[in-house]
């Protein structure tokens, strides 16, 4: 190593070896060759891994030094490492070092790991089965000491969804899921399917009040004819209960295997914009929330299927009508969306009932008057 050889004129006295390496060492120096001064200062920082949240606080004067004493710390091969925010990702060179304030949270990487900010520590929140007890009691004891209402109902939110027992079917095993609910019910699969029935039946008795409208006897004896097929219609269906039940198959339920149901989005929307779900097999909170929600009839069921229904029947009986049409409208899922309460728009949807369908012989006809063969069909 070249010694440092004094001023012409000077009269400082030579120094020792160990004098200059301490001046060399504290001279700091940036990628453009800045010198920053004859002793640099160390920078605090917190440093974590990608593994871990775990913080610790580290001090270094450039980032070569912070390297070696973050691999040290978090036990990290130094050759391969790498630096960069915690916030968002970015890589730390030496100059973007050096403009850092005090105590900047950084991510200390090796080899091929990326990092994305804090993106990441939300997919760790949302894999919640590894810290899930730890999470909930986390944000309880946060919860305790906020005074925000937004920040409470924020953890509130976090809280009702972590604290998810869906897994659980039985009384016995979520006594508190069938809180308030009947004792005939022994689990939560047989709740949810007669929730569904009991909605549908409703629509049922919503077609029956509907005779009380008809002034003429022999239009409400085809009417009566009418609800009667349609009720034995929906208890062949087992008033189609299973679009609730998650122990059905996959065609029959609107739900997931494990219960969570998305909504469909409004009657003019192909999906929800808002992207709501809710599982009501995971808390009773969730199961209460749940009958909030809409099966919401595109083609209105008040406003136009039973309507059109009652019309059909001004002038036909009961066997000319294409029931299983009308069934279809006012009892399943191809008329019917599950819907969230700020989806369920409950003005006009100005949708009408296909003519076509409406009634069944006339279809029935049109078959029997088509060529047989290729040959036309004689009238007599």
């Amino acid at each position: 190593m070249a010694s440092h050889q004094p001023l012409e004129g000077s009269s400082t006295a030579p120094r020792s070896q160990s004098e200059e390496e301490e001046e060399e060492e504290a001279v700091v120096t940036n990628c453009s060759g800045e010198m920053f001064g004859l002793f640099g200062k160390s920078k605090p920082v917190k440093i974590r891994s990608f593994n871990e949240n775990r913080k610790y606080g580290v001090a270094a004067k450039d980032l070569k030094e912070l390297l070696k004493k973050g691999c040290k710390t978090l036990k990290l091969p130094l050759p391969v490492a790498h630096v960069c925010l915690y916030s968002d990702g970015t890589t730390v060179t030496e100059e973007f070092f050096q403009t850092l304030p005090d105590h900047t949270e950084l991510v200390l990487l090796y080899g091929e790991q990326t990092w994305s900010g804090v993106v990441h520590d939300i997919g760790e929140l949302l894999d919640t089965d590894r810290h899930a007890d730890a999470i909930i009691e986390a944000a309880k004891g946060l919860l305790s000491d906020e005074e925000s209402p937004k920040r409470r109902k924020i953890l509130s939110d976090l809280l009702l969804n972590l604290d998810d027992r869906s897994e659980l079917e039985s009384r016995e095993e979520d006594e508190e899921w069938f809180r308030g609910v009947e004792a005939r019910f022994k689990t939560k699969s047989a709740y949810m399917k007669s929730n569904c029935e009991s909605r549908i039946r409703g629509y049922m008795k919503e077609v029956d009040a509907a005779t009380k409208t008809i002034q003429k006897a022999k239009v409400r004896a085809e009417f009566l004819k009418t609800s009667k097929s349609l009720v034995e219609m929906l208890k062949a269906a087992r008033y189609n209960g299973s679009y609730f039940d998650r122990t059905e198959t996959e065609p029959a339920r609107l739900c997931t295997q494990e219960g969570w149901f998305t909504c469909q989005g409004s009657f003019d929307l192909d999906v929800c914009k808002s992207l709501h779900s809710i599982n009501p097999y995971g808390s009773r909170e969730s199961r209460i929330l749940f009958s909030t929600w809409n099966l919401d009839h595109r083609i209105e069921k008040k406003r136009t299927v039973i309507p059109a229904l009652l019309d059909a029947l001004q002038n036909h009986k009961a066997a000319d009508v294409n029931l299983t049409y009308f069934y279809r409208l006012l009892f399943t899922r191809e008329n019917l969306k599950l819907v969230h309460i700020v989806c369920h728009k409950k003005g006009a949807h100005n949708l009408q009932c296909d003519a076509k369908k409406v009634f069944e012989r006339a279809s029935e006809a049109n078959k029997r008057n088509q060529p047989t063969n290729g040959k036309k069909r004689r009238l007599k």
